[in-house]
C-alpha cells in the first residue's frame, strides 16, 4: 500500500507540474498577444498623415538650416526634376525647428528629421506619429558627419518619400474612380484613375484618354509594339525618338494638316532601366512639341516588356499648361501609369 501511494502521489506532482507548465506556459502566451495587439491597435488609432503631394517637412534647427547643413538638403531633395520645362524642386520643403515638433506639425506625411547626435544614425520609419508616414533619420556629432550621412541617403529616401506621395494619390483617386472598361477590353490591363480623365480616341492599338485642366491638358495614351522595338544598347535613345515621332504623327495630330506631335528635338530624353508591374520597364522622360506648330510640354512614358502576351506595351503621360508649372501635374500622370495592372495572361482580341 505505501509503495502504491508514494506512485500515485510522484504521479500527482507531476501532473501539478505539468498544469503548472500549461497554465505559465498559457499565461505567456496571453501577454505576448496582447502585446502585439497592443501594438495593433496603437497603429490602428493613428491619426491620417497630412501635407500637399510632393511636400516635404524638414525638421532642423534653424542655425543649420541657414547654413551648410541645409545647403546640402536642398542640393538633393529641392533639385531640379527630371524632363520638366524650367526648373522645379523635387519637393515643396518646409522647414520645422527642433522644439516646434509636437502636435500637428508631427502629422506631415513625409519628414526628413535632422539632428546633432554623439552617434551616426540613420534609416526609415513607418507610420510613427500618423498614417501613412515615413520619416528619414539622419543623426550625427557635426555638421561634416551630417553632411555626408545627408549625401548617402538621399537617394533611398527620395525614393521612399515619393513612393509615399504615389501610393497617397491612387488612394485619393478611389474617391471618384474613372471605371470605364475601353482599357481593360482592348489592352488587357487595369489603370487606376479619377473621373475626371475621359475616354476620347480610340482605334485598333491606340487609345487617348484627357483630362481638360484650368489652363490646359493632360493626356494618356495607351498603346503597344512589338516586343523588341526598342533595342538595349546605346541606340535606343535614338530607337525611341524614331518610335515616338512615328506614334505622334499616325495617332496625334495637330489642328492642320502636317502638324502632329513630335519628340522635342532641343532636349534629349531621360531614359531609365526601372520594374513595373513587376515587368522588365523603360522609363522615358522628356519634352513632345507639335511639328509645325508652337505647342509643347513634358511628357512620361513607360515601355513595359510584356513576354507572355509578346508585346511592348506602352503607357505614355504629357501635360499641355502653357505658363504654369508642371511638376505635379505630372507626378498624377506617373502615378496613374505606375498603377497599372495586368488583368489577364492572354492579350484580349
Amino acid at each position: 500500500m505505501l509503495k502504491n501511494d508514494r506512485k500515485k502521489d510522484h504521479a500527482g506532482k507531476g501532473l501539478q507540474r505539468h498544469g503548472l507548465f500549461t497554465v505559465l506556459l498559457a499565461g505567456i502566451l496571453l501577454v505576448f498577444a496582447s502585446c502585439q495587439e497592443n501594438k495593433k491597435d496603437k497603429k490602428s488609432y493613428l491619426p491620417e498623415s497630412v501635407g500637399a503631394i510632393n511636400s516635404l517637412a524638414v525638421v532642423i534647427d534653424n542655425e543649420m538650416w541657414k547654413g551648410e547643413v541645409g545647403d546640402e538638403i536642398r542640393e538633393y531633395y529641392a533639385a531640379p526634376v527630371d524632363g520638366l520645362p524650367w526648373e522645379e524642386p523635387v519637393f515643396t520643403l518646409h522647414q520645422i525647428p527642433l522644439p516646434v515638433f509636437k502636435g500637428s506639425t508631427t502629422k506631415s506625411r513625409n519628414i526628413l528629421f535632422v539632428q546633432r547626435d554623439s552617434a551616426v544614425n540613420s534609416g526609415i520609419k513607418t507610420d510613427t506619429y500618423a498614417r501613412p508616414q515615413k520619416i528619414g533619420i539622419v543623426r550625427a556629432p557635426d555638421n561634416g558627419s551630417l553632411i555626408d550621412l545627408i549625401g548617402k541617403t538621399s537617394e533611398q529616401y527620395i525614393q521612399e518619400f515619393k513612393d509615399n506621395d504615389i501610393r497617397e494619390n491612387q488612394k485619393r483617386f478611389h474617391t471618384a474612380l474613372n471605371k470605364e472598361p475601353y482599357v481593360q477590353q482592348k489592352f488587357g490591363i487595369s489603370l487606376t484613375m479619377p473621373s475626371v480623365y475621359k475616354t476620347s480616341k480610340q482605334e485598333d492599338n491606340f487609345i487617348w484618354i484627357e483630362r481638360v485642366i484650368p489652363k490646359g491638358t493632360m493626356h494618356i495614351f495607351v498603346y503597344e509594339l512589338p516586343l523588341n522595338s526598342i533595342p538595349g544598347d546605346s541606340s535606343r535613345v535614338d530607337a525611341f525618338i524614331k518610335m515616338h515621332d512615328s506614334i505622334g504623327k499616325k495617332y496625334v495630330p495637330g489642328r492642320e494638316e502636317g502638324m502632329y506631335m513630335i519628340t522635342q528635338k532641343a532636349y534629349a530624353p531621360y531614359i531609365f532601366d526601372i520594374t513595373l508591374a513587376k515587368k522588365p520597364t523603360i522609363e522615358v522622360k522628356g519634352m513632345w512639341e507639335m511639328k509645325n506648330f508652337a505647342m509643347a510640354g513634358p511628357f512620361l512614358c513607360y515601355l513595359i516588356r510584356d513576354e507572355e502576351n509578346d508585346r511592348l506595351l506602352v503607357l505614355e503621360g504629357l501635360t499641355f499648361a502653357p505658363s504654369e508649372d508642371k511638376r505635379d501635374y505630372m507626378f498624377e500622370l506617373e502615378s496613374i501609369l505606375k498603377s497599372v495592372k495586368f488583368t489577364s495572361e492572354k492579350k484580349p482580341e
